[in-house]
């Protein structure tokens, strides 16, 4: 009599036993394979929430600030005050291409790596150029610094550790402030006018240092004149071959760095085709020879801008905090 199947007495096999041996590995690897699978998605998923928890860190905003006035317009700045402030203050030079918005226009994630250290963050606001020159906006920088510092127990932080951050020209206006920040009038009937727009650190990314020699610049028609798109913003429409390398000369913090520069970090991509590299190298090479702290940073196939700029600003705050707490 034949012996029944283990089916035939109710019991089916398992997949694994209903399967030859060389098929059994193969599902165990496919098994292991979308453990695996499942695993770093679900490791991918907590690391893009906590991303996204770190970079949307909560605070508190007062909008519009007026600060000064330029042709009729109203100059405003933001404050913002993180959830846990440390008593120190950051102002962030919004500018681009010397041109500005208006209060609110400021995106806060990134300046999440400044807000979750503590740093109550000030977005400064310019009469866009050419209404207003670049010489009248880095005059009206100067007076955001002066009247942040005069209000400063307002806004609760220390008017004597004031840092700077921004790019491309609002990395301008920094190093024009770190370089030519100082006293005011002590004689000024205003008194914000009386108060310094000295600051204690800086870091930006790809500043324009030298308006009278741009390099490789795409701005840079090589014949020794003004950047092209910008003529206007630097009084020079038509230009004046007379009166241009002063006015360049000015406005180029290059040919202002001394040994009380404040500490800077300069990040600079080295495919820049707008501020070339050479602008932050050089700057950071007159900075050594004179003992100022510069810290060029470059980024190997950067341009004007490169997607992992919201990392970097983690060094920046690694860098206020090393260059601006007061030491103990």
């Amino acid at each position: 009599m034949t012996t029944p199947a283990p089916f035939d007495h109710g019991e089916p096999p398992t997949t694994d036993q209903a399967l030859p041996k060389r098929g059994r590995a193969v599902l165990r690897i496919l098994t292991w394979l979308l453990l695996g699978f499942l695993g770093c998605a679900a490791a991918a998923g907590l690391t893009i929430a906590a991303a996204w928890v770190y970079y949307h860190p909560s605070f508190d905003v007062e909008k519009g600030v007026v600060y000064g006035e330029r042709k009729g317009d109203e100059l405003t700045f933001d404050v913002i005050r993180p959830a846990d402030p440390n008593g120190l203050g950051i102002i962030y030079f919004t500018s681009a291409g010397w041109r500005s918005g208006g209060p609110g226009d400021f995106n806060p994630v990134i300046l999440a790596p400044l807000l979750r250290r503590g740093y109550t963050i000030f977005p400064v606001y310019h009469v866009s150029q050419p209404k207003a020159t670049i010489k009248e906006i880095v005059a009206d920088s100067h007076r955001a610094v002066r009247f942040i510092r005069t209000h400063a127990a307002q806004y609760g932080i220390s008017p004597n550790h004031i840092g700077l951050t921004g790019g491309s020209a609002g990395g301008h206006l920094a190093l024009m402030i770190a370089t030519r920040g100082g006293p005011g009038d002590a004689l000024a009937t205003d008194e914000i006018d009386r108060a310094s727009s000295a600051v204690q650190a800086v870091a930006i990314f790809y500043p324009v240092t030298d308006f009278l020699d741009l390099g490789d610049s795409t701005e840079n028609l090589h014949d020794g004149s003004p950047p092209k798109s910008f003529r206007a913003a630097l009084e020079q429409d038509p230009v004046n071959m007379a009166t241009w390398p002063t006015t360049g000369r000015e406005l180029s913090p290059l040919f202002f760095v001394s040994s009380d520069l404040p500490p800077t970090l300069i990040e600079h991509g080295d495919a820049d085709t707008l501020v070339p590299l050479e602008q932050s190298q050089r700057f950071e090479a007159r900075a050594k020879k004179v003992g100022a702290d510069v810290s060029l940073v470059i980024h190997a196939g950067g341009g004007h801008g490169w997607p992992t700029m919201l990392l970097d600003l983690i060094r920046f705050g690694r860098w206020f905090d090393r260059h601006l707490k007061p030491r103990r």
